[in-house]
């Protein structure tokens, strides 16, 4: 019989009756308490719940089978088993107390297996039965077990117990993932874990600097990056933005900072002169990028690379560079694809040119399968024409020259990451003062080579400066490529020496400092039969290329021409040359030229000491300053000379330093910007020695200001005013900022003002530690902008204003509360003096145009300095009568109107100054009547007639000093009887 048509005969109607009465009915909850509740706990035959027996089990059995062979159609199987059946489903039935296992379970079973599970528990259940009462058996079996399970989806518990079986069962299932995944971690989670070694490794690895070629005792090769790294600016060239339908502006240079330049274009190539501070960028971009995560950066030098012949994949990048770290497998792939790499391709030009396209097509290669990454690449000027990789989107930026304020951080830097600060100072002053240095340290190379050196001997750099030349020159030669591991030059160090002194002097004689490059290859062509060891490396062409390319010394600044890196170098050759060549009579001749100066004195370093004092003789034999000045510029470079030669030279220099007056200064400071390293002190010199020396320097200021600079540095805790005063009074030769705070900080300002001319001046005001309280401002400044640069106005207490257009109301003024002098000259449009009582003024000049209306009111005046015509008849009539006048000084046309009346009613009055005033007799009345007049400053021409009046005019015997200009014959004797008393000086 099919299923179907069992369906039809056992009805819902008759099975669902039999199932809940087979089982007991369920309560809420997930039945947890008893756990596991099994089928022989919900049965309602077993156990303690039990509410049927087999009979009733049996005739519920009984009733199923008989109204299955009561309904309509062929009957299941033979009437004559019926009672057979009857007892097998019962055996089945009851089968279900016996099973192990819970509803939920036998749902998750299905009808199916259940009923296979009641048949497997009673298999003796059917024996004897037909074929036909067999399957109605099974069929009815499985009937049953379908509404058994749908009994137990309805049952309360049943949905509980199935959502706990289940937060149990994803609870297993994912502990089970999370053991599995930590057994098997995926791609990206392996690659962090390595990237948090990796990381890590390139900041330690790259964290430091390293000069090779520095063959030192005492000086360190390695320092902290971070401590010395110094911040250098590449230069290039960049079109304009163009409007819609207009061409493009003109190409100009533009600088930025070098590491940043990856930051507008993700494809550079940076060039830059040997020992310029590539590979030192390259360093400090690996640093920062491993420290910020941002991106993972691959530091791969090209010399280390082409080494092991093929070029290597991404995948070869760390074991190409030596990295002991085991990347996961594709991880480098997986990076680059993402675009988070940063590739630092270092020292194109440290690799043989056959090797260059090469590394150009291996690195195109790269960009195109991995793009959006940043690539850097370096390489000396001259290695690679100008667009080698334009066509690929490369920006090409080169790295400029240090600046003078970089020098001076480099050295602060090298110093602090050497631990020696004490030697910082001094090496400072000899870069600034000396400038055959100061041009060879302009790049980080050179720097510290200067650096090691001048620590090396304890704070002093050679005594000639031949030995530092000679160490620059076999470290760039030789040295450094041999040391940084690259194949050894084609070139020997004396070869390379040769031809360059060759092309040097040549450059010295023709009073140049470039040369045409076929010019240059025509020196060399001369020089090869004599210098065996170049001659054998090819033609003119090939060797000048392998000196431009690897020595350091040369430069190809255009296609055709090419120079020395730094003048020095090429002064340096070119004597080294003349000195071999026996041409000291060529340099002696052209000592007149101050571009031969450090011709002259390397002439000197490379001389033998006959020779030295032969051209130290004919620079004597000039007698000028200038030359005798450069004769004794030379005794540092002749370690060994006649004692009599040196004598003389010291004895005719001792004649100008130091100047011993203004105009000694300013003649010796004709001798140009040689004399800052030849001027001493202050230690040993006079006051007046000592003004000399930085009236000097500061005439020098305009030519050589970081020398300058170094020199009145050394005065600025002299004590003298008048030195005091030519350091403030130099102020606006230099920098603000910085000579405010090399100089200007340090000085005694007990009466020293500070003059301020233009804005940069009064922008630095509010850093000047302590705030200055003597004031200068010398055209336009508003009193809003001053007050803006004083931090704190109640600190000024004397204001100085020189033509100042900008003053025009004086309300302003009072903000400085505690100003007492004030002095106005040329402020023609300055009004409102009587607003100033406020700030009880203890002193006023006024000179100029300034409408002094309101003086009257000032009561507090003890010092009054008027230069301007008075209005009135009397003195009274505009100066205020009720102040304590002490000191009145009164220049030119000021007393036109008013000559001296009143002027006795000033009882308080000691010192008295008159300009231009013609004294008559009743002026000279009014003088006898200040019973505390002790000094007077008049002309003589003003007294005529008080002089030449009977003595009937009253003497002044309480003055005690006076000071008269311009006398006639027996004017003294006259004014010893009007002055009795009187010390008397006469100019």
């Amino acid at each position: 019989m099919e299923p179907a048509v069992l369906g039809g005969k056992l009805a819902s109607s008759l099975v669902a009756p039999l199932v809940r009465k087979l089982f007991v009915t369920g309560g809420p909850g997930a039945g947890l308490v008893d756990r596991p509740v099994r089928l022989t706990h919900l049965v309602s035959f077993r156990g303690e719940q039990r509410t049927l027996g087999e009979k009733e089990v049996r005739r519920l059995a009984g009733r199923l089978v008989g109204d299955s062979l009561d309904s309509p159609g062929e009957p299941p199987f033979p009437p004559d088993e019926t009672e057979a059946v009857t007892t097998a489903l019962t055996v089945r039935l009851l089968t279900l107390g016996d099973l192990d296992m819970d509803d939920v379970q036998a749902v998750r079973l299905g009808h199916q297996e259940l009923a296979k599970q009641l048949g497997y528990r009673a298999p003796s259940a059917t024996g004897g039965l037909s074929a036909d009462a067999c399957y109605f058996l099974d069929s009815v079996t499985e009937w049953a077990c379908l509404h058994i399970l749908e009994f137990f989806t309805r049952r309360s518990t049943f949905v509980a117990r199935t959502l706990v079986e289940q937060s149990r069962w994803h609870a297993e299932l994912i502990a089970r993932v999370d053991e599995l995944i930590a057994r098997t971690p995926r791609p990206d989670a392996r690659d962090t874990a390595f990237e948090r070694r990796y990381l890590p490794h390139i900041a330690e690895r790259h964290n430091h600097l390293t000069i090779y070629g520095i063959d030192l005792r005492d000086a360190p090769d390695r320092w902290p990056l971070e401590v010395a790294y110094l911040s250098l600016e590449a230069t290039g060239e960049e079109e304009g933005a163009a409007l819609a339908g207009e061409p493009a502006d003109p190409a100009h240079t533009v600088r930025v900072p070098a590491e940043d330049a990856l930051r507008t274009r993700d494809r550079l190539l940076l060039r830059g002169d040997a020992g310029s501070g590539k590979t030192t960028l390259v360093q400090w971009l690996a640093v920062t990028a491993a420290r910020d995560g941002d991106r993972i950066p691959y530091v791969l030098p090209l010399r280390t690379l082409v080494r092991a012949g093929a070029l290597p994949s991404p995948a070869g990048f760390l074991t190409a560079v030596g990295c002991p770290l085991t990347p996961p497998d594709g991880w480098a792939e997986r990076v680059l694809t993402a675009g988070r790499g940063l590739l630092l391709i270092d020292g194109l030009d440290e690799i043989p040119a056959a090797d260059r396209h090469r590394a150009r097509d291996w690195l195109l290669a790269l960009i195109r399968a991995f793009p959006g990454n940043r690539w850097l690449l370096t390489s000396r000027p001259t290695a690679v024409r100008p667009d080698w990789l334009a066509a690929e989107g490369f920006r090409e930026l080169a790295l400029a020259p240090m600046r003078r304020a970089d020098l001076t951080t480099f050295v602060r830097r090298w110093h602090a990451a050497a631990d020696a600060p004490a030697y910082e100072a001094r090496l400072l002053d000899a870069l600034h003062t000396k400038r055959d240095l100061a041009r060879l340290a302009t790049n980080p190379l050179m720097c510290g080579l200067i650096c090691a050196l001048h620590r090396e001997r304890r704070g002093y750099l050679p005594t000639g400066r031949k030995e530092l030349y000679d160490a620059a020159l076999t470290m760039l030669l030789a040295r450094r490529d041999r040391e940084r591991g690259m194949e050894a030059v084609e070139l020997g160090e004396e070869a390379q020496l040769e031809l360059l002194q060759r092309l040097a002097y040549a450059l010295v004689l023709s009073g140049r400092t470039e040369m045409d490059l076929a010019t240059a290859e025509g020196i060399v062509e001369r020089s090869l039969p004599s210098v065996a060891s170049a001659a054998g490396q090819g033609d003119a062409v090939t060797v000048l290329r392998a000196l431009v390319l690897r020595s350091g010394l040369l430069r190809r600044p255009g296609e055709d021409s090419l120079h020395f890196v730094h003048r020095t170098f090429q002064d340096y050759l070119g004597a080294r040359y003349a000195v071999e060549e026996g041409h000291l009579d060529v340099i002696a001749s052209r000592a007149d030229d101050p571009h031969w100066e450090d011709v002259i004195r390397m002439a000197v370093a490379h001389a033998r000491p006959g020779e030295r004092a032969m051209l130290l003789r004919r620079l004597l034999a000039r007698d000028t300053p200038r030359l005798t000045l450069l004769a004794l510029a030379c005794l540092e470079h002749a370690t060994a000379l006649d004692p009599a030669v040196r004598a003389e030279v010291e004895a005719r220099a001792g004649a100008l330093i130091p100047p011993r007056s203004t105009e000694d200064a300013r003649a010796l400071a004709e001798a140009g910007p040689l004399v800052l390293e030849l001027l001493p002190g202050p230690e040993g010199l006079t006051d007046a020695e000592a003004h000399g020396v930085t009236v000097t320097a500061s005439l020098l200021a305009a030519h050589e200001p970081d020398g300058a600079l170094a020199v009145l540095r050394r005065f600025r805790g002299h004590p003298s005013l008048g030195v005091r005063r030519q350091l403030v009074g130099t102020w606006g030769r230099f920098d603000p900022l910085g000579y405010a705070r090399e100089v200007l900080d340090h000085l005694d300002r007990t009466e020293l003002f500070l003059t301020c001319t233009t804005e940069g001046q009064r922008a630095v005001l509010a850093d000047l530690r302590p705030p200055w309280s003597l004031l200068r401002f010398e055209g336009p400044h508003a009193v809003a902008d001053i007050l803006g640069a004083v931090p704190r106005p109640e600190t000024i207490q004397t204001l100085h204003f020189v033509r100042n257009t900008e003053l025009t109301d004086l309300d302003p003024l009072i903000a400085f509360a505690s100003l007492r002098h004030l002095s106005l000259t040329d402020c023609g449009d300055a009004r409102g003096l009587h607003r100033l009582t406020a700030l009880r003024l203890e002193g006023l000049t006024v000179r100029g145009t300034t409408d002094v209306t309101g003086l009257d009111a000032l009561d507090s005046l003890r010092r009054l300095s008027l230069l301007l015509r008075l209005p009135g008849s009397r003195l009274t009539d505009a100066l205020p009568v009720a102040a304590p006048l002490r000191e009145l000084h009164l220049g030119r046309f000021t007393t036109m109107d008013t000559g001296l009346r009143g002027l006795s009613h000033w009882s308080t009055l000691e010192r008295l100054t008159l300009q231009g005033h013609h004294v008559v007799p009743a002026d000279w009345v009014e003088m006898s009547l200040l019973p505390r007049l002790d000094s007077v400053d008049i002309d003589a021409s003003d007294l005529v007639e008080v002089l030449d009046e009977p003595p009937a005019l009253p003497a002044l015997p309480g003055v005690r000093t006076v000071r008269v200009t311009r006398t006639r014959g027996g004017d003294a004797a006259r004014l010893a009887v009007l002055f009795p008393r009187a010390a008397i000086t006469v100019s």
